[in-house]
C-alpha cells in the first residue's frame, strides 16, 4: 500500500455539503462491515437513501475479497484498494431516449441540452479501501471492513488517491471522515473530461487527469464535450494526455509474465471476445481488467467489463446456465474465486495473472533467466525468448495447455488459454526497449512507469493506425467558394462489404503491414461484426455530423445572399427560397423546444432577411402562390423592402415585372414549381 498524503480535519472549519455538486462526482460513500453471523452489512451510507435494496446487497458483496484469495496473509493489518463495476437497477430519465436517437443525429436534433439526456450511467463503479485486521482474540481470528466510494464515472485517477486519504482517516476518526470528505468533494468544480484537475481535499491537493469524453458512456454532457480531434486518424501531440479509460493502470507490472501475449490480448479486446481473468487478489484482477480496457484506446470500449466479479452478482446466475460450447456474451470478467473455472466453462479465453504471494499489485522483481549481471538490463525479446523456448519452459507450456485452466486449482501460474488465430505479431523492437529493474523496489517502481509509457504509446499507435481506414467517413466538409451553404451537405454511406473490398485492394498501411500476418483482413472482418465497432462508429459519425453542422451553420450566417442569387438561374432561386425557409423553421423549432444555440436569435433574424431578399426577386404570381401558406406568410410579414441586385432591375414586392424578366416557358416552369410547393404545404 503506498503512503497516504498527510491529511487532518480541523474542527473549527465548517464545510457545508452541497448535495447537487456532490452528485457530479460521487453517488455515495459507504462503510461496509463483514458480520460473522449476518454477512456483509452496510453500516453507513452517506448521503442516505440513494441506493435501492438490491444495489445495497450487490455493493456489499462486491466490497470484500474472497477469503481464499487472502488466506496467506498473516500480518496484523492488511489494507488493499480495488474497484468493481455493477449494473444499476433503476435509472431515472426525464424522457425515453432511444439508441438510434443518440447515435443517428441529424441537424434537427442538434444541439442536445444537458437536461434532455439523463446524466446517469447504467453502470456504477465502486472504489474500495478494504482493511483486514488479524487478531487471535477476536472470533475467527480477525475482522474486516471496507470504505467504498460509489460513482457513475470511472475516474480511477481521482478515487484511488482519494481512498488513500479517506480510508485511513475513517479508521482514525470514524464517521466524521465521511461527512468531511463528502463536503470537500461537493466543493470541487464540475468534472472536465480530458483535462487535468486540481481538487482540494482538506490540506491536501489531488492532481488528476480525467479520461477524455469520447471514452465515456454516451450522455448529453459528454457528447457536447466531444470534438473531431478525438476521432482524428493520427496520434495526439501530447502523449501524456489520457486517450482512454484507466490510463493509470500498470500494464507492465500486471502482464509482466505475459508480455509476448499482449498483442493477442489487444486483438481479443478489440473485437470484443469474452475473457475471464483470474488472479489471486482483487487488486491484481481489477488492475488486469483495467489494463485490457486501456489497451484499445482511443477506441470506445463497449464490452461489459467487470474488474472484480463475484458469484453474488445477479448476472452470474445467467452466465452459470450457459452450456459448454454456447455463445458467451462479450464480457471481461476479473475474478479471484477458482470456482469460476468450473462454472464458466463456455468462456473461450482465460487469462491467469498475478503473484499468489503478493497481497497487492506485484512489485517484486523477477530476474530474467538469461541475466548474469546485477545491473539493470533490457527486458528484451532475447531474454524472453530464452525463457519461453528453453526445454524446461517448453515442457511446462505443453503441460499447461494439456491440463487446461483447471491446473490453476492446484498451483497459480501466469498463462493464457485461447485458440484464437492471432493476426498481429508481437513487436520485438518494443519488447527490447523495456527495462528490467533488478532487485531494488524503488528502481522497480520508477522503471515500471517508463515501461508503461513505452507500452501504452505503442498500443495507442497500433489502435490509431488500425482505425485510420475509417477516417474518410468522419471527415467534415465546408461549402466550396461560390456554392450555396443552404444546401444539405452530402455524407458518405458506410458499407461493410465495400469497405473490406477497398481495404483488401490498398492494404492495411505501412505501420500495420510489417506487424500483421496474412490473415489481417479477418481481424477487420471480426471487428466490424464485434460489439465495439458500431457504437464507436456511430458516435464518431455523430460527432463529425455535429461539427459539420456547426461549420455549415456558420457559413449560412456569413452568406452574402444578394450576391449568391445574382448568379443563379430562376429555378435555383426557388430552390434557395425553399432551403432558407427550411433552415429557418428548423431554427425556430429548436427555440420552441429550448434546445437552441446561444446565437439562435441572431441567425433567425439573418435567415428571415435572406428569405425576404429571395422572395423579392420572385415573380408576383409565384409570390401570391407562396403566400397562400399562412406560416410562410407570417415569416414574410413586414414592410415592403426594395432590393437592388447586381445585374437585375429594381424589384419591389408590390411591383410586377413578370413579362419583362421571364420568358413564358420559364414563367410556366416557375409556377409549376411554386404550385408543387403549395401542394406539399397543404398536404393535397
Amino acid at each position: 500500500m503506498s503512503r497516504s498524503p498527510s491529511f487532518s480535519v480541523k474542527s473549527e472549519v465548517n464545510v457545508k455539503l452541497d448535495p447537487e455538486s456532490l452528485q457530479k462526482w460521487v453517488v455515495a460513500f459507504c462503510i461496509i462491515r463483514f458480520d460473522l453471523e449476518q454477512g456483509q452489512l452496510i453500516e453507513e451510507c452517506y448521503p442516505p437513501g440513494v441506493l435501492t435494496q438490491d444495489e445495497e446487497l450487490e455493493v456489499a458483496f462486491s466490497s470484500f475479497p474472497d477469503s481464499i484469495s487472502q488466506h496467506q496473509n498473516r500480518s496484523s493489518i492488511h489494507d488493499c484498494i480495488f474497484f468493481f463495476r455493477v449494473r444499476r437497477k433503476e435509472i431515472s430519465q426525464p424522457r425515453n431516449v432511444s439508441s438510434s436517437e443518440i447515435t443517428e443525429m441529424d441537424d434537427s436534433k442538434l444541439p442536445r441540452s444537458k437536461s434532455s439526456l439523463a446524466n446517469k450511467s447504467k453502470f456504477m463503479y465502486g472504489f474500495v479501501f478494504n482493511r483486514q485486521r488479524h487478531d487471535e482474540r477476536l472470533r475467527r481470528g480477525g475482522e474486516q471492513k471496507s470504505v467504498v466510494i460509489l460513482s457513475h464515472s470511472p475516474y480511477s485517477t481521482v478515487f484511488k488517491p482519494l481512498l488513500q486519504i479517506m480510508g485511513p482517516l475513517y479508521f482514525d476518526i470514524g464517521s466524521r471522515a465521511l461527512e468531511h470528505i463528502a463536503a470537500c468533494v461537493s466543493m470541487w468544480p464540475a468534472p472536465i473530461t480530458g483535462k487535468q484537475m486540481e481538487l482540494p481535499i482538506g490540506n491536501a491537493l489531488l492532481k488528476a487527469h480525467l479520461p477524455p469524453a469520447h471514452s465515456l458512456p454516451m450522455d448529453g454532457e459528454t457528447f457536447s464535450k466531444e470534438s473531431t480531434s478525438s476521432m482524428a486518424p493520427f496520434l495526439p501531440n501530447n502523449q501524456s494526455v489520457p486517450q482512454g479509460l484507466f490510463h493509470d493502470s500498470d500494464l507492465f507490472g500486471t502482464f509482466r509474465g505475459l508480455l509476448l501475449q499482449l498483442w493477442l490480448l489487444w486483438e481479443l479486446q478489440l473485437i470484443g471476445e469474452p475473457i475471464l481473468i483470474i488472479a489471486p487478489t482483487p487488486p491484481q484482477c481489477c488492475e488486469a481488467v483495467a489494463g485490457l480496457v486501456s489497451l484499445v484506446a482511443p477506441l470506445l470500449c463497449s464490452v461489459d467489463f467487470r474488474p472484480y466479479f463475484t458469484i453474488h452478482d445477479p448476472e452470474f446466475s445467467y452466465l452459470n446456465t450457459l452450456q459448454e460450447g454456447a455463445t458467451f456474451p462479450p464480457m471481461v470478467l476479473g475474478v479471484t474465486n477458482l470456482f469460476f473455472l468450473k462454472a464458466l466453462r463456455s468462456i473461450p479465453h482465460i487469462v491467469s495473472v498475478g503473484n499468489s504471494t503478493a497481497n497487492r499489485l506485484p512489485q517484486t522483481s523477477r530476474s530474467s533467466s538469461g541475466s548474469v549481471s546485477g545491473t539493470p538490463e533490457g527486458f528484451g525479446f532475447r531474454q524472453l525468448s530464452l525463457k519461453k523456448f528453453s526445454p524446461t519452459n517448453l515442457l511446462n507450456a505443453v503441460k499447461l495447455r494439456r491440463d487446461g485452466p483447471l491446473s490453476l486449482m492446484t498451483e497459480h501460474k501466469e498463462a493464457i488459454w485461447s485458440t484464437y488465430p492471432a493476426a498481429m505479431k508481437p513487436d520485438t523492437s518494443i519488447l527490447n526497449r523495456l527495462i528490467d529493474a533488478g532487485l531494488s523496489p524503488r528502481v522497480e517502481e520508477s522503471m515500471s512507469v517508463v515501461n508503461n509509457e513505452i507500452l501504452r504509446r505503442h498500443f495507442l499507435e497500433l489502435t490509431t493506425n488500425f482505425l485510420a481506414p475509417f477516417g474518410p467517413y468522419f471527415r467534415t466538409t465546408t461549402p466550396s467558394e461560390g456554392s450555396s451553404p443552404f444546401d444539405e451537405p452530402s455524407r458518405p454511406q458506410f458499407s461493410a462489404d465495400e469497405f473490406l473490398a477497398n481495404l483488401s485492394t490498398r492494404g492495411p498501411g505501412k505501420f500495420l503491414a510489417k506487424r500483421m500476418r496474412s490473415n489481417w483482413l479477418d481481424l477487420y472482418r471480426r471487428f466490424l461484426k464485434g460489439p465495439n465497432f458500431m457504437p464507436w462508429f456511430e458516435r464518431r459519425r455523430a460527432v463529425a455530423e455535429q461539427e459539420q453542422h456547426r461549420l455549415w451553420r456558420q457559413a449560412r450566417i456569413n452568406a452574402d445572399v444578394p450576391r449568391l442569387i445574382s448568379k443563379m438561374p430562376e429555378l435555383e432561386v426557388v430552390d434557395l427560397f425553399n432551403a432558407i425557409e427550411r433552415h429557418l423553421l428548423r431554427e425556430m423549432e429548436l427555440q420552441e423546444s429550448r434546445r437552441a444555440y446561444v446565437d439562435s436569435v441572431t441567425i433567425c433574424q439573418k435567415l428571415k432577411g435572406d428569405l425576404l431578399t429571395v422572395f423579392n426577386v420572385l415573380p408576383k404570381d409565384m409570390q401570391q402562390l407562396l403566400l397562400l401558406n399562412p406560416q410562410r406568410a407570417s415569416l414574410l410579414r413586414g414592410s415592403p423592402e426594395v432590393t437592388k441586385l447586381p445585374g437585375r432591375p429594381l424589384v419591389q414586392r408590390q411591383h410586377s415585372l413578370v413579362c419583362s424578366l421571364h420568358h413564358w416557358m420559364g414563367r410556366f416552369s416557375l409556377i409549376v414549381t411554386a404550385a408543387t410547393v403549395l401542394i406539399d404545404d397543404q398536404g393535397w
